[in-house]
């Protein structure tokens, strides 16, 4: 009985200096895939996840590719290993690596196109004037009407929607701590910071709209192998057009993650599996329903624990 799994892919924040190196010195067609890489870039994208810095490594623009290259040599093992996700889901940049993973973008079009996506946002608002913050143990309605109260000249937005009780706002520094204070008065349990460069998933990034637009209608995209649930509905997607039009809605709409996640539950899957850098999402499934079996493939005991599950009988 072949076991449905959904897979999933991390985003910018996960990043760390070293991240799948063990693959990459295990395997010759990690080798090749990195190489790939290097090639279509332009850089040495390998050095810079290998050996840092991490300052290096997190800037937007270098961090959008390393995460989606460590995540699609993960999965490539995977593949290797006849493992066949049911659907996919990726939380905001992760959101390629799973296209890349359903078949609808290739990954030597995927990565400069993340590229370029990581340096519009970054150029979309001054650096350093906006930035995002976690806020935990309020509900999407109470936030929502909390930061209607933020000074007019700012902007504040909801940017992700996570799991029960953590919920992410965007926007320009001064709006996003403005309204940090308020939630705290209003009860939040706690706002903290996130070390991002930029206010992602808010109406400051449309700025980076047209230009994305763009590079992306340049993009080859076919229609999605298996469902990919899209962060700005929580619904599966396969028809590449559909895809091209949310990937840009992406850019400045809330990733809707928990709905995405409660949506693939009913679908029916035995297991999540998080693909690539991290156990932020496994986290984040646990919290929205504890039952549910979780891995977290990164190195290769990681690996051969998932595979040691998967093909049990």
């Amino acid at each position: 009985m072949m076991k449905r799994i959904a897979c999933m892919f991390p985003g910018q924040g996960s990043q760390v200096v070293g991240m799948g190196k063990e693959f990459y010195d295990h395997h010759p067609e990690i080798q090749d895939l990195y190489r790939l890489a290097n090639e279509v870039l332009e850089k040495d994208l390998q050095h810079i996840m290998f050996n840092g810095p991490q300052e290096v490594l997190t800037e937007t623009e270098n961090a959008q590719p390393a995460l989606l290259l460590s995540s699609i040599a993960a999965f490539t093992l995977l593949k290797k290993e006849g493992v066949v996700p049911a659907m996919v889901v990726g939380h905001s940049l992760g959101e390629y690596s799973a296209l890349v993973a359903a078949g609808a973008i290739k990954v030597e079009e995927a990565l400069p196109l993340v590229q370029t996506r990581g340096r519009l946002m970054e150029q979309a608002y001054p650096k350093g004037k906006g930035t995002m913050a976690a806020v935990l143990g309020m509900t999407e309605e109470a936030i929502a009407d909390v930061i209607k109260r933020v000074d007019e000249s700012e902007v504040v937005d909801i940017a992700n929607l996570n799991c029960p009780g953590q919920i992410v706002i965007s926007g320009s520094r001064k709006g996003v701590e403005q309204a940090s204070e308020l939630l705290k008065e209003a009860g939040a349990r706690r706002v903290i910071p996130l070390n991002v460069s930029g206010p992602f998933h808010s109406r400051l990034m449309k700025q980076a709209n047209e230009a994305f637009q763009t590079h992306l209608n340049e993009t080859a995209i076919e229609d999605a192998k298996i469902p990919v649930y899209a962060n700005v509905t929580a619904q599966p997607v396969q028809d590449k057009d559909e895809i091209k039009d949310l990937l840009v809605k992406q850019l400045y709409s809330p990733v809707r993650f928990e709905a995405s996640i409660r949506n693939m539950m009913e679908a029916g899957v035995d297991a999540f599996v998080e693909v690539g850098t991290g156990t932020v999402l496994s986290g984040l499934v646990r919290k929205i329903d504890r039952k549910v079996k979780t891995f977290a493939v990164q190195d290769e005991k990681s690996l051969a624990d998932f595979l040691a599950w998967y093909k049990e009988e």
